[in-house]
C-alpha cells in the first residue's frame, strides 16, 4: 500500500525531533502523530494542563485539515497524561465532549511519567478515516 508523509506548514517542523505529523495511505486510514501544546517552533505554549489540552486539540485540527478532514472523521485517539489524576480526566472529558459531544471516538488514555519535553503534560495522537 502506498503512503505519503505530510508536515503541515501550520505546525512546527518535527524533523529534528525524529517524526512526521501525518501519514496517509492509498486506502482509507490517516495517522496523525502525537500532537502537543506546541507553537510554530515546537515550544510548549503553556504550563497549564487545560490550556495544553486545548492547544494539542487545535494542533490535531490543523493536521486533519491539511488532509481535508475534520474531527468527525477521527475514529481513535490515544492520550498521554503526565501525573494523571481525576481532575485531569475531567478536563479531558469536558474538552473532548465540546468537540465530539456524546459520541467521541475510541480512546486509550495512558498515564505516563514523562513525555518528550519536560514542560509537556499532555499529548494526543489519532487515526482518522477518509470518507
Amino acid at each position: 500500500m502506498a503512503h505519503e508523509i505530510i508536515n503541515p506548514a501550520g505546525l512546527h517542523d518535527p524533523g529534528a525531533f525524529g517524526y512526521s505529523h501525518i501519514a496517509t495511505t492509498s486506502g482509507e486510514l490517516v495517522f496523525i502523530a502525537g500532537q502537543y501544546a506546541s507553537d510554530g517552533s515546537g515550544q510548549v505554549t503553556s504550563s497549564d494542563f487545560a490550556e495544553q489540552v486545548e492547544q494539542s486539540l487545535a494542533n490535531l485540527r490543523t493536521a486533519l485539515a491539511e488532509v481535508g478532514l475534520d474531527f468527525s472523521r477521527v475514529v481513535q485517539l490515544r492520550t498521554y497524561i503526565v501525573e494523571h489524576d481525576a481532575a485531569k480526566l475531567e478536563t479531558i472529558g469536558r474538552l473532548i465532549g465540546q468537540i465530539w459531544g456524546k459520541r467521541p471516538p475510541t480512546q486509550t488514555l495512558l498515564g505516563v511519567a514523562a513525555l518528550a519535553f519536560p514542560d509537556m503534560l499532555f499529548e494526543v495522537d489519532a487515526v482518522a478515516v477518509r470518507p
